[in-house]
C-alpha cells in the first residue's frame, strides 16, 4: 500500500508547536514510508479563515523544510460537498433537525439532572414537520446506526465505541455550509488518505468519520492519535492566542532543525539530539515509538538544542546569512572561531563586532603591558601564546589575572571563542587602540 497523508490546519491563526508536531509526524512517516504529503487547507468558515493565515502556513512549513506533494483547498470544494450530501439525503443517512442552540441546551442539561448521558436524541417526525412548517430551517445530522465501532489505532491501540454512546454529528449547517464532519471524511476518500496522523483530540470524531466514510462507499485510513503537546506549565495551545506560534520561535533566532529535531522525538525518546538535515531524521524517525503520556513543550531545552546544533553546523549551511555580516573572504574562519559561542545565530553578530568594531577596550595593567608588547604581524594562532607569555614575563601576572583582562580589552566580554583563533581575525591595528583603551 502506498502511504497517502495530510496535514489539515484551518487558517484562523498562526502555527504553533503543537501542530507544527502532528505536520512534522505526519511528513517524516511518509517519507519514512515513500509516500505522499498533502497540503489540506480547512476554509470552509469566511467568518474566521483569513488569507493571511493560509499564507503563514505555507510559509511556515516551508522553513521547517516540510515540501508538500500536493495541495488543496475546501473553500474551492463545495460543489463536490454538496454532491455528497446529497446522496447521504437520499440513503436516509442525513436528516434534518431544527432545535435552537437554546432547545439543544436545555435538552442537555435535562439529561445530565437525570443522570442520563448528555446525547442527542432525534425530535419526533411529526415535532420536525411543525418546526418545517412554522419556516424554521434545518440543519442536517447523520445517522450513525447502531453497533460497535472499532479500529487499530497506531498508539492508543484497539479502539472500540458503541455507536448508540454518540450523538449523531452535524454535518450541514443551517446555512448550507459543510462542517468538519463532513468535509474531512469526504476528502480523506477523495484525495485516498491511507494514514490520518493526528491529535488524540480527535479520538472521538474517528469512529463518526469511519461511520461516514462507509456510507459514502470509502474505506477507513488507519488512525493514529498522537498525545497533545502542552505548554511548560501543562497549559493548552492555541492558534489563536498565539502560543508559541513558529513565527515567535524563529523570529527568537530558533533554527528550524532544531526546533524539528525537538518535535520529532518528543514523546518518543530522552534522548533528544539536534539533526543537521532532514534526511538523517527520516531514516531514525519511528511513530510506533510514540508514547501515550502527555509530552510537555519545554523551551529552554529548545534553546540548548538550538546552541547544539548552531555548534556543530558548517559553515556552507549558514554561509549566505552570514553574508550581511560583510567579513569577505574571512567569512569561514570567522564562522568556525565562534560557532561555539552562539546559542542563535544572531549572536554572531556581536562577534562580526569583535573582529570590526567598533568595540571600546578596557585598560588594565595587563592591557598596557599587552600593548607594549604587541609582536607585528603576520599573526597565526601561535601568536596569541606567544604574546601572553611575554606579558607574563614582563608583569608577572600569570592565569586568570593574565588572560581575562586582554580578552576583555579586546572583545569586551571576560568569556568567549578560543583567543588564539580570535585574536588573529581581530588584527593588529584594532588590537592596538582596544589595548589603549580606545574603540576600534
Amino acid at each position: 500500500m502506498s502511504v497517502v497523508v495530510r496535514f489539515a490546519p484551518s487558517p484562523t491563526g498562526l502555527l504553533h508547536v503543537g501542530n507544527a508536531r502532528i505536520a512534522i509526524a505526519n511528513w517524516l512517516f511518509a517519507r519514512a514510508k515513500g509516500g505522499r504529503f498533502l497540503l489540506r487547507i480547512d476554509d470552509t468558515d469566511p467568518e474566521r479563515d483569513r488569507e493571511e493565515y493560509a499564507e503563514a502556513i505555507r510559509r511556515d512549513l516551508a522553513w521547517l523544510g516540510l515540501a508538500w506533494d500536493q495541495t488543496a483547498r475546501q473553500s474551492e470544494r463545495m460543489a463536490l460537498y454538496a454532491e455528497a450530501a446529497e446522496r447521504l439525503k437520499a440513503a436516509g443517512r442525513l436528516y434534518p433537525c431544527f432545535e435552537t442552540p437554546e432547545e439543544l441546551a436545555l435538552q442537555r442539561k435535562a439529561q445530565l439532572a437525570s443522570g442520563a448521558p448528555p446525547i442527542y436524541r432525534r425530535s419526533d417526525r411529526a415535532q420536525a414537520l411543525k418546526h418545517a412548517e412554522a419556516g424554521r430551517k434545518p440543519y442536517w445530522r447523520f445517522a450513525l446506526g447502531t453497533g460497535e465501532i472499532a479500529w487499530d489505532d497506531a498508539v492508543r491501540g484497539p479502539q472500540r465505541i458503541r455507536a448508540e454512546d454518540l450523538s449523531d454529528p452535524v454535518l450541514i449547517r443551517a446555512d448550507g455550509r459543510p462542517l468538519y464532519t463532513m468535509t474531512s471524511p469526504f476528502d480523506d476518500i477523495a484525495f485516498g488518505i491511507t494514514h490520518v496522523v493526528r491529535g488524540e483530540d480527535h479520538v472521538s470524531n474517528a469512529a463518526a468519520h469511519i461511520r461516514i466514510m462507509e456510507a459514502l462507499g470509502g474505506e477507513a485510513p488507519l488512525f493514529a492519535h498522537l498525545p497533545l503537546l502542552v505548554g511548560p506549565g501543562g497549559e493548552g495551545l492555541s492558534k489563536r492566542l498565539g502560543s508559541l506560534s513558529l513565527a515567535s520561535l524563529r523570529e527568537a533566532g530558533i533554527e528550524a532543525m532544531a526546533l524539528v529535531s525537538y518535535l520529532a522525538h518528543l514523546g518518543t525518546s530522552d534522548d533528544i539530539e539536534p539533526f543537521q538535515a532532514m534526511e538523517s531524521l527520516v531514516r531514525v524517525f519511528d511513530l510506533d515509538h510514540t508514547g501515550r503520556a502527555q509530552p510537555h513543550f519545554d523551551p529552554e531545552t529548545l534553546k540548548r538544542l538550538n546552541a547544539k546544533l548552531l555548534h556543530a553546523m558548517p559553515f556552507e549551511a549558514v554561509a549566505e546569512r552570514l553574508e550581511r555580516l560583510d567579513l569577505a573572504a574571512e567569512t569561514r574562519r570567522f564562522w568556525e572561531t565562534i560557532r561555539g559561542n552562539v546559542e542563535t545565530l544572531d549572536d554572531a553578530a556581536y562577534w562580526a563586532t569583535v573582529l570590526r568594531g567598533p568595540l571600546k577596550g578596557a585598560a588594565s595593567e595587563a592591557a598596557l603591558a599587552g600593548l607594549a608588547h604587541l609582536p607585528a604581524e603576520p599573526w597565526d594562532g601561535a601568536t596569541w601564546g606567544t604574546w601572553t607569555k611575554a606579558v607574563a614575563g614582563a608583569t608577572g601576572l600569570k592565569g586568570k589575572a593574565l588572560y581575562q583582562p586582554l580578552r576583555l580589552a579586546l572583545t569586551g566580554r571576560d568569556h568567549g571563542p578560543e583567543m588564539q583563533n580570535l585574536l588573529p581575525l581581530i588584527g593588529r591595528r584594532r588590537a592596538l587602540a582596544r589595548l589603549s583603551g580606545d574603540t576600534a
